[in-house]
């Protein structure tokens, strides 16, 4: 049964993205208008599949970004626009190949791409849809949004690499770690934030844009990473373990494996092994986590990317787009709990 407690504490939690979805609503109608419109094609699967993962939604928070940021030093325009659908684009493109690479039957809740139609068809359409991006980019007239969107692809594809090359390695270094989320993640946060300032006539700020994304980014994946061996809570409403069946080295596991005793790390080197795992060991590895104050530690870790983020805001104008850009980097931690 939900309390009001909970009650009072999931409609803070909703609230800011409400918020901000609202200030910017005829914005995103928009890109959603753009993101149907290029998603069209007279090959029938490509559109299925585009609209399967695109109508699964999520809350846009990439092209949210994007044109919070225009409006938080100009005025986001059809340019912007363009530029937020395709940041949704490449966002929609990973998921595609990600869901391939890892294995995933499920996207937030839905039955995964290619769970229904295959792995070469959500590779190709996911191709289709990065194609898509760059036709977007180009409408936006900037040859300096281009460059900045078109080298993030690319640094998020070296981030899935690294990642891939460094599953089942229990020893993984923290900062190759944060190297790989920043790769992967905040990269293309800290993209649409940038890009979101130039096109909206803020060049002066995109720096301090950038910076606000990156930290951010940075500090959303280490929150989803926590997440995944249930955060701080025993219940929290998710199905937890993904990160663990797939034998990501993430920071929860990092932080747990050197602090734990010796028997601790062996289970960690065995059970990270896809081929060695056991029924039972998730729920150790949770225990673990608990235990040993890795789940703390990392939420502690994403705060300080937290407090960088909104350190970041201090120099744009004083205006309610700064402030809920503030809140919704406060609402990256709040998720954990």
């Amino acid at each position: 049964m939900t309390t009001p407690a909970t009650a009072r504490e999931t409609s803070s939690r909703s609230s800011v993205v409400e918020r901000l979805s609202g200030m910017l609503e005829k914005d995103l109608a928009a890109v959603e208008t753009l993101l149907n419109a290029k998603a069209a094609s007279p090959v029938d699967i490509i559109p299925a599949m585009s609209e399967h993962i695109v109508s699964a939604g999520g809350k846009r928070l990439r092209p949210m970004i994007t044109l919070a940021a225009a409006q938080a030093v100009g005025t986001a325009n059809p340019s912007t626009h363009s530029l937020a659908a395709a940041v949704e684009f490449i966002h929609t493109a990973t998921l595609l190949h990600d869901d391939v690479i890892d294995e995933s039957d499920l996207r937030r809740g839905k039955p995964a791409a290619k769970s229904i139609w295959g792995n070469s068809a959500s590779i190709l359409v996911g191709d289709f849809l990065f194609a898509r991006a760059f036709t977007l980019m180009v409408e936006t007239g900037s040859l300096e949004i281009l460059d900045i969107l078109s080298n993030a692809s690319s640094v998020i594809a070296e981030g899935e690499v690294r990642q891939l090359a460094a599953q089942g390695k229990p020893d993984l270094p923290t900062e190759d770690y944060l190297a790989i989320i920043e790769a992967k993640t905040a990269a293309l946060f800290e993209a649409a934030a940038r890009a979101g300032a130039i096109s909206g006539g803020g060049s002066d700020h995109a720096a301090a844009l950038a910076s606000y994304g990156k930290n951010l980014g940075l500090a959303f994946q280490i929150v989803d990473d926590v997440l995944d061996y249930g955060g701080t809570t025993s219940v929290i409403g998710k199905v937890v373990g993904d990160d663990f069946r797939e034998g990501k080295i993430t920071l929860p596991v990092i932080i747990a494996r050197r602090r734990g005793r010796a028997e601790d790390q062996a289970f960690w080197a065995r059970a990270l092994d896809l081929d060695q795992q056991e029924e039972g060991d998730l729920a150790r590895a949770i225990h673990l986590i608990r235990t040993t104050g890795a789940a703390e530690a990392t939420i502690a870790e994403a705060e300080a990317y937290v407090g960088l983020a909104k350190s970041a805001l201090s120099t744009l104008p004083d205006t309610p787009w700064r402030t809920l850009l503030g809140e919704l980097a406060d609402f990256c931690i709040r998720r954990v709990s």
